[in-house]
């Protein structure tokens, strides 16, 4: 357990499972004083990881909001608010392709969809929470690209993978801006996770042939993901500005 995170407040949106749920027990486990762990519509899952944080020796507390909406941005800030939190560490982690669809039927509300919960939400979000770092001179933002942001998605994830390449060139921009004023921000950009959304998007032969593409040769782990993602929370970090860790066993190689 690590004293930096005790007495300090993270938010974690898209909480209720995969790789959000694992960084909330990571960071709990490391001695994260409170978590704000923010669901759009699992509320089971919301409850069962809040356990877990709880358990871990955290304190934690739902939100709930549809960040597919900028109505939903709106009541996830408004609610921050109420609640006079000022967040020390921001996990920009909610996102999803919401489904695969091919450029001659992809509409428009699908693409706003997509866009306002992979991009809009990490801009808007980190707007929010920006003001009290400032304050204090100091915070941790960690957004989550995709491999998809780098080789353009797979078929039908095309919108999706400019989203998260979105995200990874907003990552650069706000590290170079908020550095000075001592707010690092950083990004993971994971490969293909053995977890629900692959439940969702893929089959399992798909996940059989990345599998056989992948040096390390099977797919990453939830908890993979949020090592990563409590390292860049971490003061082992503590130079390391605007880059995006890839995490893909090595099926994509800067």
């Amino acid at each position: 357990m690590s004293k930096e995170f005790s007495n300090k407040v993270a938010l974690v949106t898209g909480a209720s499972r995969g790789i959000g749920a694992a960084t909330c027990l990571a960071l709990a486990h490391e001695g994260m004083g409170k978590i704000f762990l923010h669901y759009r519509s699992y509320h089971q899952g919301a409850e069962e990881t809040l356990a877990s944080v709880r358990k871990a020796g955290a304190e934690g507390e739902l939100l709930c909001a549809d960040l597919t909406t900028s109505s939903g941005i709106h009541d996830l800030i408004h609610n921050l608010q109420q609640r006079k939190a000022e967040i020390d560490f921001l996990i920009n982690n909610a996102g999803a392709l919401i489904q695969r669809t091919n450029l001659a039927d992809f509409s428009e509300d699908l693409f706003d969809r997509v866009m306002t919960l992979n991009v809009k939400s990490v801009w808007f979000i980190t707007q929010a929470v920006v003001p009290a770092m400032l304050r204090r001179s100091g915070g941790v933002i960690v957004n989550l690209s995709s491999i998809a942001g780098r080789n353009g998605g797979a078929s039908g994830a095309v919108v999706y993978g400019a989203a998260k390449a979105a995200v990874a060139a907003m990552t650069k921009g706000l590290a170079r801006e908020l550095a000075p004023q001592g707010i690092r921000v950083n990004a993971i950009s994971p490969g293909t996770v053995d977890n629900y959304f692959h439940e969702q998007f893929s089959t399992r032969e798909i996940l059989a042939k990345v599998v056989a593409a992948t040096p390390a040769g099977r797919l990453g782990t939830n908890e993979e993901m949020a090592d990563a993602i409590v390292f860049l929370c971490s003061d082992k970090s503590r130079y390391l500005y605007g880059q995006t860790i890839e995490l893909n066993g090595g099926i994509y190689m800067v």
